[in-house]
């Protein structure tokens, strides 16, 4: 068994949903699904393999500066990428069985370098 990766780069410098959002729940609604349909997209470019048994997913985020940040606020876009992956149809659900999502990852900011939000799969191939 050899275990593979994959770097899926997110389009967004600062995550689009937080634990701490008070919007409207349709303007929650709108931007979860963009999420979710733009992960579907990437993982498809990225030629991200289909119909795994089990894939392991870790979100990072590397912000502009290095202020305190809570990596539970991140869950929402971690969620709304996990059904991405779903939809593309890397595994049959993102229930625990088939998917372990993993505590985001937050970075440490690095000057010069654009903030910036990715995620990392890993799974094994027999």
């Amino acid at each position: 068994m050899s275990i593979q990766n994959l770097t899926i780069r997110l389009p967004y410098e600062k995550p689009p949903l937080s634990m701490n959002d008070r919007q409207h729940w349709a303007v929650k609604a709108r931007i979860t699904a963009g999420v979710r349909r733009s992960t579907q997209r990437l993982a498809k470019a990225a030629h991200a393999p289909v119909g795994l048994e089990c894939v392991a997913v870790t979100l990072h985020y590397r912000p502009r500066d290095n202020r305190r940040r809570d990596t539970d606020n991140l869950m929402p876009v971690l969620k709304a990428c996990c059904d991405g992956l779903v939809d593309h149809g890397i595994t049959a659900d993102d229930t625990p069985d088939l998917m372990t999502k993993h505590m985001p990852v937050i970075h440490p900011a690095v000057k010069g370098t654009p903030p910036a939000l990715w995620l990392e799969l890993e799974w094994s191939e027999k």
